[in-house]
């Protein structure tokens, strides 16, 4: 038989001792409620001979009357009336009540009893004495823990009753499925390692730019061990109250461990993980003690071989070396974009589902789309989908899938611009930029080029590499710095003036100049050495704030090399648009004409009855 919970019964109790403390002096009431008059009508009725008894109590007074009267401001006539009492005791009425023979009844107002007393000073102190205990009581339950609810981890449990993702489900990434195909052998055959006195790595650490499919994959290998996977983020760690983090974590390894062998899967690890005093990200006791309790959960006293961790992050550079010892985050697999075979793969994937038209080449998107991740190819496959959705077409087409690359790229299509001078500012603009990327040797063709205005900006050159690129020589990235300034110069040469068009183009080429010269080692003057100028994103490449640790004279070096960088790339750009002059002229009035050019239509523009080719490379 299950005891009553004693939580209970002290709760019962205290409510009734509640209830009766509030309800001592509530007696039951008949005759409905007693009507209040003044006293000056009070003694009026005293001296009508109209009052038979009266009830006299501190402060008040109750007349029971021989005959109903009316009672000002009462619907009804009524027998008994109650009047308050002067602040002053009237010496007069004792003497008019005797006078008149009225029964007068003195009543005290009954106070308190001791017991009464006793529990109304206590009960504060018993009701504190009761929290207390009780908050003890909780703490030494390990399912509880101190904070209740708090201390347990919210984590999402996947098991056989969920529809479980395989490597099947996971296109391209043949190499980190390889790196993980390890543990998925020794979660289905444990005893064949440790037969041998092999141990298998207790954490692996996912490391890639966002949307690779980290997650996907740390899913699909407790999909093909047929294992419990406790999928979680750092974020849910960190509260606002100081050891929370810590008693999630070790709620989170205890639950695992009772259902293993499991996975557990810690997503942006980094947000509990960085380095402790580097001051990345600033001190935070409680990521810290958090940190802590994983790192003794990982590797502690007590061996957790039926528990893998396989954590994800796009930022390893900021993960704290205890973390990445061996002995805990053992395995390292870096997930990078995918090549055109796995974008191709990806895509087969994510269109499975849909109605494709004959004339769509997954293939020819695959080689269009570089650069791009596996969450940005679903993303297009589904934006084609809506825009074929919006058309009530019967299938997706190759033409719903240009729109949709053509609004991730270059962003959502606005009105089109009135003014007919910025119409001519931003196609010569534009003009510029193609142009010149269409003469530079070595550089990337030219996709398509646009005077309507898409996102932010007010027209768009759109170049999509060929090939997947790895490595980018100095040649190539000067000549990426030319296509850059073409807009500027373009603007110089026709209107002689300059306008506010070129501040994305300027600051690209600062960006990139600046890598040339502090970290790759390309400017004669600095040489083959590097030097920070920020925090650089492992990934996606962005910089914070960090103090410099070089001289003022290096400083100031750097900051000529890289004005002279981009001072020279700005000189060859007008020098291809002066020479170029009535290509320039022509492509812009295209644009005007027609708002939008693709890259054979630019060819029969530039080069009208003849094969193209490009200019020979400026000196």
């Amino acid at each position: 038989m299950e005891r009553f919970p004693w939580q209970k019964a002290v709760g019962l109790l205290l409510a009734l001792l509640l209830f009766s403390l509030l309800f001592q002096n509530q007696g039951p009431r008949t005759g409905g409620p007693v009507p209040t008059v003044s006293y000056t009508a009070f003694k009026a009725q005293v001296e009508a001979n109209n009052v038979r008894k009266a009830v006299l109590t501190d402060g008040e007074a109750v007349a029971t009357l021989f005959r109903k009267v009316p009672v000002p401001g009462s619907p009804r006539k009524t027998d008994t009336v109650r009047t308050e009492l002067p602040p002053m005791n009237d010496p007069g009425l004792l003497p008019l009540l005797e006078s008149k023979q009225v029964e007068v009844e003195v009543r005290r107002k009954e106070g308190a009893s001791f017991g009464w007393t006793l529990l109304a000073n206590t009960l504060p102190w018993l009701l504190l004495l009761g929290f207390w205990v009780w908050t003890i009581r909780r703490a030494q339950n390990p399912k509880t823990g101190p904070f209740g609810s708090f201390g347990q981890v919210k984590a999402r449990v996947y098991d056989a009753s969920v529809p479980q993702v395989t490597f099947a489900d996971v296109a391209g990434l043949e190499n980190p499925k390889r790196e993980l195909l390890e543990i998925v052998d020794f979660l289905r055959e444990p005893d064949k390692y440790q037969r041998l006195g092999g141990k298998v790595p207790k954490g692996v650490l996912l490391m890639g730019p966002p949307g690779t499919g980290k997650t996907l994959l740390a899913r699909a290998v407790a999909g093909e061990a047929g294992v419990p996977f406790f999928s979680t983020s750092a974020s849910e760690f960190i509260e606002m109250f100081v050891g929370v983090g810590a008693a999630r974590v070790r709620d989170l390894f205890q639950k695992a461990r009772e259902k293993g062998p499991s996975i557990v899967f810690i997503d942006e690890i980094d947000a509990v993980g960085r380095s402790r005093g580097a001051g990345l990200g600033g001190g935070h006791d409680e990521r810290e003690q958090t940190l802590n309790q994983l790192l003794g959960e990982m590797d502690g006293f007590e061996g957790h071989e039926r528990v893998i961790v396989v954590a994800a992050t796009n930022r390893p550079d900021v993960l704290d070396p205890a973390l990445l010892r061996p002995g805990r985050f053992d395995r390292h697999v870096v997930i990078d974009l995918p090549n055109l075979e796995e974008r191709e793969a990806i895509l087969g994937v994510h269109t499975r589902d849909l109605p494709l038209a004959d004339d769509v080449d997954l293939r020819t998107i695959a080689r269009s789309s570089p650069g791009m991740s596996g969450a940005d190819l679903e993303n297009l496959c589904n934006e084609a989908a809506l825009f074929a959705a919006r058309e009530n077409a019967g299938s997706v087409t190759m033409a719903h899938f240009e729109l949709a690359k053509d609004k991730i790229l270059m962003g959502v299509e606005r009105p089109p611009l009135t003014d007919e001078r910025e119409r001519r500012i931003t196609a010569y603009h534009e003009a510029g930029h193609t142009l010149v990327a269409r003469l530079t040797p070595g550089m990337d063709p030219i996709h398509k080029v646009t005077i309507i205005p898409r996102g932010h900006a007010l027209g768009v050159t759109q170049i999509m590499p060929e090939a997947d690129r790895h490595y980018y020589p100095k040649r190539y990235l000067m000549g990426k710095l030319v296509v850059n300034m073409g807009g500027r110069a373009a603007e110089l040469v026709v209107f002689d003036d300059l306008s506010t068009g070129a501040q994305n183009d300027l600051k690209q080429s600062t960006d990139l100049a600046e890598k040339m010269v502090c970290q790759w080692g390309m400017s004669d003057k600095v040489g083959p050495v590097t030097f920070s100028r920020g925090e650089e994103h492992v990934f996606l490449g962005k910089k914070l704030a960090q103090e410099k640790t070089y001289s003022e004279d290096m400083a100031w070096i750097i900051d000529q090399e890289i004005e002279t960088i981009v001072r020279e790339c700005e000189q060859r750009a007008l020098d291809l648009v002066r020479r170029h002059r009535d290509g320039l002229d022509r492509l812009a009035t295209a644009l005007l004409e027609r708002e939008e050019l693709t890259g054979d239509q630019i060819d029969q523009v530039l080069f009208p009855g003849a094969e193209p080719q490009a200019a020979t490379p400026p000196s």
